[in-house]
């Protein structure tokens, strides 16, 4: 399948196993080729090193690391025998999560401009331990992909993914499948920032064909007039299933905190935006952050979407839980390798 975006013309421009670059070009301007394409696993783990596409949003990546998340998938029942938790401990449905794997990867600095179904370039974002208590780090480029969403392909390119940290994490080796290899700094980096870095629970529900994703990440907690206030950042993606063009007008949540609190949130769109999600480009992505004066709460609500006709439906934002873990994770002291 050619991702969202690629359109027909730049596949049909090439033999079946060659990639087209992932690019939005204007009307009659030769699509380049990067690479050819591999089959997509099945079973197993790509590796460090592994180039691809990305099927959703059409760019080049390189895969750094993976990870195991716990995905808490509403749309699929649990036996009624079975007394799993509920992952946010909110609504009627109980959910069992089940083991899925992810990618810390890096996006091709050429292809973030082109990326318009992204609030911004994805970027990990942290609170670092300065004395400075408004440090907020972000490393920008880098995404969270689920083993899906990869397109693998392979490449004599021996830097073919520009970003900031290729060279430092990665080394060409000829002798080697994919034939990049994680260098000393890499696996440094991923130790040192593991806790800010780990993605743990994916949630994920659909409703009326509107399909929305939820990964939080604990940020890190600082003090502020004698008390403390925990930080977390939440990526949200929204997916249309079927071929009716929809827009997202508003956002309603319920952010709920272990000190007792419970906060409700009405705005317009997300992140200033207000996206289509159509059969085109039927995908939106984008980050926001929170914060509470408690270790753990939860969050959940809806958004409010419009037909062409000018009806309203709303479809649920799957609770999830927002935890410190405060006793196992001491603050980075930032960007050092």
């Amino acid at each position: 399948r050619v991702p969202p975006g690629l359109g027909a013309r730049s596949a049909s421009a090439h033999p079946p196993n060659r990639l087209p670059a992932p690019r939005n070009r204007p009307e009659g301007k030769v699509l380049e080729t990067v690479g050819v394409f591999e089959a997509p696993k099945q079973h197993g783990k790509y590796e460090t090193g592994q180039l691809f596409l990305h099927s959703v949003f059409g760019y080049r990546g390189i895969v750094l690391f993976p990870w195991q998340a716990r995905l808490y998938d509403r749309d699929v029942a649990s036996p009624v025998t079975e007394k799993s938790e509920n992952a946010a401990g909110h609504g009627s449905k109980e959910v069992k999560g089940k083991t899925h794997t992810y990618y810390q990867v890096l996006i091709d600095a050429r292809d973030c401009p082109h990326i318009s179904q992204r609030s911004q370039t994805e970027a990990v974002t942290f609170l670092a331990n300065h004395d400075d208590s408004r440090a907020l780090y972000a490393i920008p480029g880098l995404d969270y992909v689920s083993h899906e969403d990869i397109l693998p392909y392979s490449s004599t390119d021996q830097v073919p993914i520009q970003h900031e940290l290729f060279e430092r994490f990665l080394m060409y080796d000829q002798t080697k499948v994919p034939p990049f290899v994680a260098r000393d700094t890499l696996c440094a980096w991923q130790e040192k920032n593991h806790p800010w870095l780990e993605l743990s629970d994916v949630h994920r529900e659909t409703t009326e064909n509107i399909r929305v994703t939820v990964i939080p990440f604990y940020m890190g907690m600082r003090e502020a007039q004698n008390s403390h206030v925990y930080w977390w950042r939440y990526c949200i993606r929204l997916e249309n299933l079927d071929s009716e063009v929809v827009q997202l007008r508003e956002r309603h949540w319920r952010i709920f905190s272990l000190s007792g609190t419970l906060e409700t949130v009405r705005g317009r769109g997300v992140v200033g935006r207000e996206p289509v999600l159509s059969k085109e480009q039927p995908a939106f992505q984008y980050s926001s952050h929170v914060s509470l004066q408690a270790s753990s709460g939860h969050m959940w609500g809806t958004f409010r979407f419009e037909r062409p006709d000018g009806s309203h439906f709303d479809v649920r934002i799957p609770p999830f839980s927002l935890e410190s873990n405060k006793d196992e994770k001491t603050p980075p002291s930032g960007l050092h390798w």
